[in-house]
């Protein structure tokens, strides 16, 4: 099976279905990132053009981290449109690696980037399958499995259609965390206005945050304010009845972490394959 997470910037992919991502390609499957902006707009010190250069290096250490193939597009953040040219440029992309999986963002979210991958995503959609549209790259005889990758917002409200355990995959979910250097250690503490320790192991304990135990409730975990470990066992925490009613009471009351997918209308029907692997995971 292929599959095909689509982010507007370098961390979107990686924080929301990096561990679907490692799940999927160590059962045998091929798992590709695209990140449709360079990252030239997230840091407060170096250059865009250095930011750029830097992004890429990270990128790379998690493609190699999680055996993936990761492309960047040379768009600037931030100036992502849901244009002509651009839906173009995506349609031909999808068609020619041809996924079975497709898995972007929503089309409502706090982020102009965002907001514009998701209109592309559904956009492209049909037009996968036209053979007059973009003829240059053959059509898709069927159209991919479309899933979005959670978010918080509320008009209309995030769907879990399909949650997952991540409990085996936590510490690949913070070692990628750790990786993104310039995005966790660096630009977000700085706009979150947040002190980041200079030693490396208080470092990345600072990045996990709280420490999560079976002891801890959701209750403890949906109050918590930061830390990476906190914000993938939100996922869980806020999903719990969807857990159960994936994988049991006694297994779905006690997963600590989760990621969770909504289905796409404007994907093909989750069936056959598809369906077969995402079910057994």
């Amino acid at each position: 099976m292929k599959v095909l997470m689509i982010g507007a910037h370098q961390d979107d992919n990686e924080f929301r279905c990096g561990g679907l991502a490692h799940k999927l390609v160590r059962l045998g499957h091929e798992v590709r990132f695209l990140s449709m902006c360079n990252g030239c707009g997230g840091h407060h010190i170096m250059t865009p053009e250095e930011t750029v250069k830097r992004r890429a290096g990270e990128s790379a250490a998690v493609a190699e981290l999680l055996g993936i193939k990761y492309d960047v597009w040379d768009i600037d953040d931030c100036t992502l449109v849901a244009d002509l040219e651009t839906r173009r440029k995506l349609i031909r992309y999808i068609r020619e690696f041809s996924p079975d999986l497709v898995i972007s963002h929503r089309q409502n979210d706090y982020h102009a980037d965002h907001r514009a991958v998701g209109i592309l995503v559904q956009d492209a959609s049909y037009m996968l399958t036209v053979p007059h549209e973009c003829p240059d790259v053959p059509a898709m005889r069927r159209m991919p499995v479309i899933m979005y990758n959670e978010d918080a917002f509320k008009n209309p409200e995030f769907q879990a259609d399909l949650v997952f355990d991540m409990d085996s995959e936590i510490d690949t979910k913070l070692r990628i965390a750790h990786t993104n250097i310039s995005q966790v250690y660096e630009w977000l503490p700085y706009t979150n206005e947040q002190e980041v320790p200079e030693n490396e192991q208080e470092r990345f304990e600072w990045l996990k945050g709280m420490e999560i135990t079976e002891s801890t409730t959701d209750e403890e975990i949906m109050a918590a304010s930061r830390g990476y470990s906190v914000r993938f066992a939100k996922t869980a925490a806020r999903f719990r009845k969807e857990l159960i009613r994936r994988y049991g009471e006694e297994r779905g009351a006690k997963i600590r972490y989760a990621e969770a997918f909504e289905l796409c209308e404007y994907g093909r029907k989750l069936d056959g394959e598809v369906k077969q692997v995402l079910m057994a995971i």
